[in-house]
C-alpha cells in the first residue's frame, strides 16, 4: 500500500471486538514494518477513556501509537505531525460535531494531504462515515441523510448496517428517495479496503459480515449486492 491513496473501512476494532483480527488487519494493510499509528478522538470529544483503550490495544502490538486531541489541542504543526504518520486511525462519535472541528483547525485538509501522499486512512462509524460525501448518520438523532463529509470517496456509506434495526430501512430508503447517492454498507465485523478509490479487498471476523453495494436504479430500484469477504483467523495475520 507505500504511496498508493488508501481507506479503510472498519465495522469493528479495539473499542468494541473481543478480539483484534480488524486492528491487526489495519497494521498489516499499511505495509510497513512498525507502523506509525494516531488516533484521532474527535467524534467522541476526545474522550480520555477512548484514548486510553486505544493506548492499551496498540501499545503491545508492534507499531508506534500516538494520538492527537483538538480539544486540548499540544500539537502545533499538524500537518507535520499527520503526515509523519503511517496509519491515521479515527474514532467513532458524532460525524457532523467532528468534521466541523476538523474544519476549524484545518486539518481537513491536511487529511486529505495525506491520503494523497499514501498515510492509510481508517475508522469505524464516524471514523468511516467522514470519508465520503455523504452518509446515513445519527449525528442530529435518529439516522438520516448527512451530505457534508470529506469527498475522498464518492457517494454514501452506511455503518452498523446488520446491528442497528433502523439502519438498513431507512439507508435503503434514503437511496430509493435519492436523499443519499448510491454508495456503501458496513456490517459489524467487515471491513474494506479502497485504493485509489476502488474497492479491492474485505474481510470479516465473523462469518457472514461484508460490505454492500446499495444502488438505485434508472427505473427507480434498488438494490444491494453483498461483497465477499474473507474470514479473517490467526492463519491470515501469522
Amino acid at each position: 500500500m507505500t504511496g498508493t491513496p488508501a481507506l479503510a473501512l472498519l465495522g469493528g476494532g479495539f473499542s468494541d471486538d473481543p478480539d483484534t483480527l480488524l486492528d491487526d488487519f489495519v497494521l498489516e494493510t499499511a505495509g510497513r514494518a512498525r507502523p506509525k499509528v494516531c488516533f484521532l478522538p474527535t467524534a467522541s470529544g476526545d474522550a480520555p477513556g477512548y484514548i486510553e483503550k486505544f493506548h492499551t490495544a496498540f501499545g503491545a502490538r508492534d507499531c508506534e501509537p500516538s494520538h492527537l486531541e483538538l480539544f486540548r489541542r499540544t500539537v502545533t504543526d499538524l500537518r507535520a505531525f499527520v503526515l509523519a504518520q503511517d496509519i491515521v486511525y479515527v474514532g467513532g462519535g458524532n460525524t457532523a460535531n467532528m468534521l466541523a472541528v476538523w474544519r476549524v483547525h484545518g486539518l481537513d485538509g491536511i487529511l486529505r494531504e495525506a491520503y494523497a501522499s499514501g498515510v492509510l486512512l481508517c475508522g469505524i462509524s464516524a471514523g468511516a462515515c467522514c470519508w465520503f460525501e455523504s452518509a446515513f448518520s445519527d449525528s442530529f438523532g435518529p439516522p438520516t441523510a448527512f451530505a457534508d463529509g470529506l469527498g475522498l470517496l464518492p457517494g454514501s456509506l452506511c455503518p452498523h448496517y446488520d446491528s442497528e434495526p433502523e439502519r438498513r430501512p431507512g439507508y435503503l430508503a434514503a437511496v430509493k428517495d435519492r436523499a443519499l447517492p448510491s454508495g456503501w454498507a458496513v456490517d459489524d465485523g467487515a471491513a474494506g479496503v479502497f485504493a485509489d478509490g476502488r474497492l479491492v479487498e474485505v474481510v470479516t471476523r465473523k462469518p457472514g459480515a461484508t460490505l454492500r453495494r446499495v444502488c438505485v436504479g434508472a427505473d427507480g430500484a434498488v438494490t444491494e449486492v453483498a461483497r465477499p469477504a474473507r474470514l479473517l483467523g490467526a492463519q491470515d495475520l501469522a
